[in-house]
């Protein structure tokens, strides 16, 4: 793009402040006078010729405006029946969410997708976004990006039609000729009577080139072609940084004559090596030259087209106030009422989810205390059977002697257990209560200063059981005797060490012997 010049004679030399303070005290007066000139003389040339200095900065840059119709974009890329809107896909290419997937990485695999509707943009500007991933050091087959008179769905050049009438971008992964020309990015053109060059990677008939590595890249490679002027430009953006706008000049071709109406479309295909061929978003910009303005896009749209787009709207209308109907006649204590008392508002969905959680808690004090109560059970039937057997052994005993040391201990414990279960299962019960209050002072005021004061209350009683359990100990447990020994450790260590070592050395002969391939 062509700036307009702007000659140094046209303004003022301005002296710097460096300048200026190299004069003297007495001779400051001239040099701080001619500086205010040049200012007022600048300021007067901005107000009266304020066109000369908009040209200068807009320049020949032209104007762009997004065309949806020819784009598509995650992350609701497709819709619920998995087509891609206003795009059709063959082939092998699996649309999703987010990206399309061209082509997997399986081997004599081919995919595309294509627009429905043509373009006849004089102008146009691609923005495309992809990643080509793969095992190998090398993949295969390659990308390819159209712009063609007709939807090549499928064919033998990257996955689309030979012998297309337009112009193919093409990043080309595989080394065909052998002279290590790749991966490479190719333009293309094409009258719709030439044979793609595969044996020689296209170079004999490329109007131009550039050698880019697009494979394995940590962020999406982005390629932006414009069309501007009968001058196709592309530019690369190797994928290497996040900065979606840092571009690198890859060629240009000039004079390019492209039929004034075509599709867009992108394929890919793999072979005997394969890749991952995945589009993350298509964007395409109709331009406009400086000072040219662009019709409105309801004025492009076709008469026929104008014309179905009217009838599915009256059709959806009907179907609308036809199901407007059936709700009313199915509920008609709702007839006559605004439409915004259907609908649930902030306020009454934050109680809702208010109460909501409450009855969560609800819940889980309840299950809490079904526990409570198993455990309590349980405790008491120990009790029971330890009473039981103490007794038994007094009435058998000759001596009349009382139970042992370690038996009172027992049951002196479990007493404690028991004791604590019960203060535990109080402060359940003042739990209940505590949900209770909440929900009840939902609804006319939360916070009061009896709900604080039963927090502090349960606190001050959760103190009590929990800290004599605590305190309770275990009896000790015998001591456990060794399972291996410390011959069998050492050979299982040996064993393992050979084992681990023929690995390494069974991986590295094949990863040699799969290395002599490339």
């Amino acid at each position: 793009m062509r700036e307009r010049p702007v000659g140094p004679s046209a303004f003022p030399v301005i002296p710097p402040l460096s300048a200026l303070r190299q004069h003297s005290d007495s001779n400051m007066a001239v040099p701080i006078a001619k500086c205010l000139a040049s200012y007022v003389y600048i300021l007067l040339i901005c107000l009266i010729f304020p066109h000369v200095f908009a040209d200068n900065a807009v320049g020949d840059s032209p104007h762009r405006r997004f065309e949806y119709k020819y784009s598509f974009k995650g992350p609701h890329l497709t819709q619920s029946d998995g087509r891609i809107p206003f795009w059709i896909h063959t082939g092998n290419a699996i649309p999703s969410s987010d990206q399309i997937r061209i082509t997997p990485s399986l081997r004599s695999q081919k995919g595309s997708v294509w627009t429905k509707s043509p373009v006849s943009f004089e102008h146009w500007e691609a923005e495309v976004a992809f990643r080509v991933s793969g095992r190998g050091r090398m993949g295969a087959d390659g990308l390819a990006i159209w712009f063609t008179a007709g939807q090549g769905l499928e064919g033998p050049v990257y996955g689309a039609a030979d012998q297309w009438n337009g112009v193919g971008i093409f990043f080309d992964s595989f080394d065909n000729d052998g002279k290590k020309n790749n991966p490479a990015v190719l333009v293309v053109g094409n009258n719709g009577k030439l044979f793609y060059d595969h044996q020689n990677d296209g170079t004999t008939q490329s109007l131009g080139t550039c050698l880019r590595d697009f494979r394995n890249k940590p962020y999406p490679v982005r390629a932006k072609i414009t069309y501007y002027r009968k001058s196709l430009s592309v530019f690369i953006n190797n994928g290497f940084t996040p900065d979606r706008d840092d571009y690198e000049f890859c060629t240009r071709v000039e004079n390019m004559i492209i039929p004034d109406t075509g599709y867009f479309g992108i394929s890919a295909a793999t072979g005997g090596l394969a890749d991952d061929h995945d589009v993350l978003s298509f964007l395409v910009f109709r331009l406009a030259e400086p000072g040219q303005n662009l019709p409105p896009p309801e004025k492009e749209i076709p008469k026929e087209e104008k014309d179905k787009y009217q009838e599915e709207f009256e059709n959806f209308q009907q179907e609308l106030d036809k199901r407007k109907e059936e709700f009313q006649k199915e509920h008609p204590d709702v007839q006559g009422q605004p439409i915004e008392d259907l609908f649930e508002s902030v306020n009454d969905r934050e109680i809702r989810q208010v109460f909501e959680g409450q009855n969560r808690i609800h819940l889980e004090i309840k299950q809490l205390n079904r526990q409570l109560a198993m455990i309590l059970d349980e405790q008491r039937r120990y009790v029971s059977v330890i009473t039981e057997e103490i007794t038994k052994r007094s009435s058998q005993a000759q001596s009349g002697q009382a139970p042992t040391h370690e038996m009172e201990t027992i049951i002196n414990t479990q007493q404690e257990v028991l004791k604590n279960l019960n203060e535990l299962r109080y402060v359940h019960k003042n739990n209940i209560q505590l949900a209770m209050g909440q929900q009840q002072g939902n609804a006319g005021g939360l916070g009061s200063y009896e709900t604080v004061q039963h927090f502090n209350d349960i606190k001050e009683h959760l103190k009590l059981p929990i800290t004599p359990l605590l305190k309770v100990k275990c009896p000790e447990l015998p001591p456990l005797t060794a399972c291996l020994s410390t011959t069998h450790f050492v050979i299982f260590i040996v064993v393992q060490s050979l084992l681990f070592f023929g690995y390494i050395m069974y991986k590295s002969q094949q990863e040699a012997a799969a290395k002599k391939f490339f």
